[in-house]
């Protein structure tokens, strides 16, 4: 995505409201307390993933209350009916965005049992300033699943709605992508949505901007070198986690 869309994303959708594709965590006082940890410059390294993995663990188990269930019937132990509900789909996959993505799906593994994993790749083209598709896997007969796709931070939403196109291009309905990322800027938000007006958008926390380098405000810093302890280069932004590593 060149600066100059990116640019013009940024100002395309100041002051309208949020979609209502997007379904954000409640802020309860854990939440937040979870935020001012990760958020916090100086957060060390052990504490900023201990606590990510937390609010993975709550973002995801939010999203899937929001796929589909039938009502069943199942007996207990004491010969008695218990009116329940079960997941009306046939399987669900999780697809991470490389690198940060990966972060969160042993969180999805944790409560999906058998839950398959697919992974993409998605670099900058230097000369071009696009984003291009470096490396793909997933898994058979995708299309026929609920596909949970994750990133931690969207910033312009560059790397997400090219990875939307790669499932679409693999025949998953656009109503059955979900969006999972722990920080979005509005920004990402409405492009994702005005792309992909089907696509469910999920995440613990919204910002209301992104600065002339297209980081997230408030934001959170580089997820993936702060998770992996690596270093950010200078003039890194939220979405180059998948964008330029």
């Amino acid at each position: 995505m060149s600066l100059l869309f990116r640019a013009a994303l940024a100002s395309a959708h100041q002051c309208h409201p949020l979609p209502q594709t997007l379904s954000v965590l409640k802020s309860t006082p854990q939440v937040r307390g979870m935020h001012t940890i990760i958020r916090n410059k100086e957060t060390s390294r052990d504490e900023f993933i201990f606590y990510s993995k937390r609010l993975m663990r709550l973002l995801i188990e939010h999203a899937l209350s929001l796929l589909p269930f039938q009502s069943c019937t199942v007996q207990t132990p004491q010969g008695q009916d218990y009116e329940g509900r079960t997941y009306s789909g046939k399987q669900i996959t999780g697809v991470s965005i490389l690198r940060a993505g990966e972060t969160m799906e042993p969180a999805l593994r944790a409560v999906c049992k058998d839950v398959r994993i697919g992974t993409i790749l998605i670099q900058t083209n230097c000369n071009t300033g696009e984003p291009e598709l470096h490396y793909l896997r997933l898994p058979k007969d995708i299309s026929e699943d609920h596909v949970i796709l994750m990133d931690c931070t969207v910033s312009t939403g560059a790397a997400a709605m090219m990875a939307v196109r790669v499932l679409l291009d693999h025949d998953v309905p656009e109503d059955k992508i979900f969006l999972l990322s722990l920080l979005m800027a509005e920004m990402g938000v409405h492009s994702v949505a005005y792309a992909f007006p089907r696509v469910k958008i999920i995440t613990t926390a919204v910002d209301k901007k992104v600065n002339d380098l297209f980081r997230i405000i408030p934001g959170i810093g580089n997820f993936g070198d702060r998770y992996f302890g690596t270093d950010a280069p200078p003039d890194w932004s939220d979405d180059e986690d998948a964008l330029s590593t």
